[in-house]
C-alpha cells in the first residue's frame, strides 16, 4: 500500500509563504488524482486543491484560489502545495491524499482513498 508523508509545515506570519510536500513511498500514477486538505480545530475538513494525475489539470477551493498552487513531480513521486499570501484563517493541519479515478470528481468533498499523517501550518 502506498504511504504518503507530508512535510514543510511550520509557523509563519501573515503574508508569508510555505511550501508543503507530500512524498509517496511508490509511484502514485495508478491513482487518478491527488489533493490537499486541511482541518482546523473545531472545524470540518476542507478540500483545498486537487490535481489529476494524467492531465495535470488542477482545481482549487475558492478560499485559496489565486494564493495556493498544487503541483507534482512524477519523477520524485512528490506532491506539492505552494502557499503564498498566507492568512491566519489558513491555520490548520494539512493532509495530502490520493484518490482512485472514480473519486476524483468529488475528491475535495469525499476525501481520498489513502492519506498522509498531516503537517501543521500556523499563521499569525
Amino acid at each position: 500500500l502506498v504511504q504518503l508523508v507530508e512535510s514543510g509545515g511550520g509557523s509563519v506570519q501573515a503574508g508569508g509563504s510555505l511550501r508543503l510536500s507530500c512524498a509517496a513511498s511508490e509511484d502514485t500514477s495508478t491513482y487518478g488524482c491527488m489533493g490537499w486538505f486541511r482541518q482546523a480545530p473545531g472545524k470540518e475538513r476542507e478540500g483545498v486543491a486537487k490535481i489529476w494525475t494524467n492531465s495535470g489539470n488542477t482545481y482549487y477551493a475558492d478560499s485559496v484560489k489565486g494564493r495556493f498552487t498544487i503541483s507534482r513531480d512524477n519523477a520524485k513521486n512528490t506532491l506539492y502545495l505552494q502557499m503564498n499570501s498566507l492568512k491566519p484563517e489558513d491555520t490548520a493541519m494539512y493532509y495530502c491524499a490520493a484518490g482512485i479515478a472514480t473519486r476524483c470528481r468529488s475528491l475535495l468533498t469525499l476525501g481520498g482513498n489513502i492519506w498522509g499523517q498531516g503537517t501543521q501550518v500556523t499563521v499569525s
